[in-house]
């Protein structure tokens, strides 16, 4: 049986409201944590952004959920209206998860 993906959030998507509005419907999810980045913010200052910082004692803790597929989708429009993308981490226990990132080269 195929597992459905996983996303890690360390922003808005653990508001309920936001999770209504994106994916119809309130996520039940676990808490978790991000290893070797850092909680840092956006260029423009709004939103929150994590940057790799490669220290295995840096943590950004967070909420991971498990999402369909179209729901993944749904998380990238949602995502990529602030010009973050998506990409594959390990979180501290163990699972692979996606996470939205700000590309730090974006725009320069």
């Amino acid at each position: 049986m195929r597992r459905m993906p996983l996303l890690f959030s360390y922003g808005t998507l653990q508001e309920a409201d936001v999770q209504r509005d994106t994916f119809g419907r309130v996520l039940t999810g676990q808490p978790d944590a991000l290893p070797a980045f850092e909680l840092t913010r956006s260029r423009d200052g709004r939103h929150a952004n994590v940057a790799f910082n490669g220290r295995f004692d840096s943590r950004v803790t967070g909420m991971v959920f498990e999402l369909s597929d179209a729901e993944l989708v749904e998380a990238d429009g949602y995502e990529q209206a602030d010009l973050y993308s998506r990409v594959q981490v390990t979180l501290v226990s163990g699972r692979p998860a996606w996470v939205y990132r700000e590309d730090p080269m974006e725009g320069r």
